[in-house]
């Protein structure tokens, strides 16, 4: 049996899991990231890591097939360098790939959050028999990943999948990459939390289970709209119609099988979310397009850390 192992490096939490080729795990760790501002001796640690998880599994040094690591971007994966990640202080044009080989044993294989996420949901979660997949996820901004004929698509410089700054408004709210009308400052959740603390009325349902208007966030409004408040619905209304507009754009673009959406799109659920996205989307493309689109939410939940390190590993390891 080959085993692989997944590491899993957000600006919060390492998560790393031991698997086999089915991506059943058998053994995972978390812990918090902790970066040293030393980024070799916090690539040690990853390494430590993965042997005291090897260990744990009764497995021996050399018994890795591979590894695979999801990172924040920007990186390049073909040289294993990673640029300057806002989350990882001191990481700056970092090489990741060759000290993590010397120190695994194996062949180490990277990809950028989005990409392992779309990569995992493609390969187990709800997107699974597909061949064409586009991942979205709306947490703090909007991350896509792209899998077209069984592979994840990175076009020229890692550049694809960049859906969140499709623009949806020309000339519209400042982006936090620069640019005027992004989707991301429409859906993403530190511009919507921005908005719903200028805009929330005191009297609203969200502003009290806020604590006060200038506190409402995401989860406030859609529970608000879930118990029926009017400004939370219609303010919900609205982020529905911008998400669609970009997915629109991905639907012509790609005529995906799959889209799976992640964070607040999951959150927000099937009523709130799903159905209405579905119809405006239907309303907006061509039958022979969308007819058999599947708009899904994502469905791995807290699995995703562990499943998307390993699904690098697994795709690099099946197209080397």
């Amino acid at each position: 049996m080959s085993h692989f192992l997944g590491i899993d490096v957000g600006g919060t939490k390492v998560a790393l899991a031991l698997g086999d080729e089915q991506g059943r795990v058998l053994a995972r760790v978390r812990r918090p990231t902790e970066p040293s501002g030393n980024p070799q001796a916090d690539l040690e640690r990853l390494v430590a890591d993965g042997r005291a998880l090897l260990a744990q599994a009764g497995l021996g040094a050399g018994s890795l097939a591979a590894a695979g690591v999801s990172l924040p971007g920007p990186l390049d994966p073909e040289s294993g360098v990673l640029h300057s990640p806002p989350n990882l202080p001191g990481w700056a044009e970092v090489q990741v790939r060759a000290p993590l080989e010397a120190g695994l044993g194996c062949p180490v294989h990277l990809d950028n959050d989005a990409n392992a996420a779309a990569l995992a949901e493609w390969r187990f979660g709800a997107g699974r028999g597909a061949s064409h997949l586009a991942y979205l996820t709306m947490s703090t901004g909007v991350g896509g990943g792209l899998v077209l004929n069984g592979r994840i698509y990175r076009g020229v410089h890692c550049g694809a999948g960049e859906i969140g700054h499709v623009p949806v408004e020309w000339d519209g709210e400042l982006c936090s990459c620069g640019l005027r009308g992004c989707l991301e400052a429409y859906v993403g959740g530190a511009a919507w939390t921005r908005r719903l603390a200028r805009i929330t009325p005191p009297e609203s349902r969200a502003a009290q289970l806020a604590g006060a208007p200038e506190a409402v966030r995401p989860e406030h409004l859609l529970e608000a709209a879930r118990r029926g408040d009017a400004f939370a619905r219609a303010e919900l209304t609205r982020w529905v119609d911008y998400l669609a507009r970009g997915l629109v754009v991905v639907v012509f673009s790609l005529a995906p099988e799959v889209v799976v959406l992640g964070t607040i799109a999951s959150a927000a659920g099937e009523e709130l979310c799903f159905a209405p996205l579905r119809r405006q989307v239907a309303e907006r493309t061509w039958p022979h397009v969308s007819s058999e689109l599947r708009i899904l939410p994502a469905a791995l939940g807290d699995e995703l850390p562990y499943l998307a390190g390993l699904s690098v590993a697994l795709a690099g390891s099946s197209s080397s």
